[in-house]
């Protein structure tokens, strides 16, 4: 049986705002077609590792591979090749609010991968029928929930045929009820075989659809394992208070 392909290597990270550590001595891999989810309490350093995967922040120290390729050394001026085997969904949509659903998924296509507007609109529709809004093409984005425009960033990412996605608080910005849509979406990716590291409070997707779970905490891989292991039989302290503690606040949510 052949060992699953490498996609993300992260090795001795660190990253210093000033005299602030926030990442100190990250390791991790994620390999093809798994889905690893990373949790943690705010300031953790969740985020700022999901930003250095793709150079948005540069690291302090420590070296990072995408396929095999170490990004951490590819000067800036190359940084724009390296992004395309890295598709990132923010908290915010970043959509352009003069352009159609339509041209908002194509224009990275035709600027970046140099595809012929005929290709890139094909592309682009493709993936807007994978997250459900084909039907959504011509509208502009102030027409749309804010569920639908996170669905249409996620498309305008896959469209770039990305190896790795990296999801940042996909759901933070979103209504409660619009949530479920755009991680049915992130579900279907993950049965297609995508790879994915997903940084998010939604516990309960962390349970039913994560390969592995990583809990950070103060700039740590404090643990990490199945969702089995890391929500059923946590082993350190800090996790035990964090699950407590994010518990007690569903609760009280479901109660408000």
């Amino acid at each position: 049986m052949t060992q699953p392909r490498t996609m993300l290597e992260i090795s001795g990270l660190e990253k210093s705002f000033g005299d602030i550590e926030v990442l100190k001595s990250i390791d991790l891999k994620v390999q093809e077609g798994e889905l690893v989810f990373v949790i943690g309490p705010s300031g953790s350093g969740k985020s700022t590792m999901l930003r250095c995967c793709n150079r948005l922040e540069e690291p302090t120290s420590g070296a990072i591979f995408i396929e095999g390729e170490r990004i951490t050394d590819i000067p800036r001026r190359d940084l724009d090749r390296m992004r395309l085997k890295v598709g990132m969904v923010f908290q915010g949509f970043h959509l352009y609010p003069h352009m159609s659903v339509l041209k908002n998924v194509m224009l990275a296509q035709i600027k970046a991968l140099k595809r012929a507007k005929p290709e890139a609109e094909a592309r682009a529709l493709e993936m807007l029928d994978q997250v459900g809004l084909k039907h959504k093409a011509d509208a502009m984005p102030a027409e749309l929930s804010g569920g639908q425009q996170q669905r249409v960033a996620i498309a305008r990412a896959l469209a770039l045929d990305p190896g790795v996605m990296l999801f940042d608080e996909p759901t933070s910005a979103l209504d409660p009820e619009l949530v479920g849509s755009v991680l049915k979406v992130m579900k279907d990716l993950r049965d297609k075989g995508m790879t994915m590291l997903v940084v998010s409070h939604e516990m309960q997707f962390a349970r039913e659809a994560a390969d592995r779970v990583i809990f950070m905490d103060g700039g740590y891989v404090v643990e990490q394992g199945t969702p089995e292991e890391i929500f059923g039989n946590p082993k350190s302290d800090r996790l035990k208070t964090f699950l407590s503690r994010v518990s007690h606040e569903d609760a009280g949510a479901e109660a408000d």
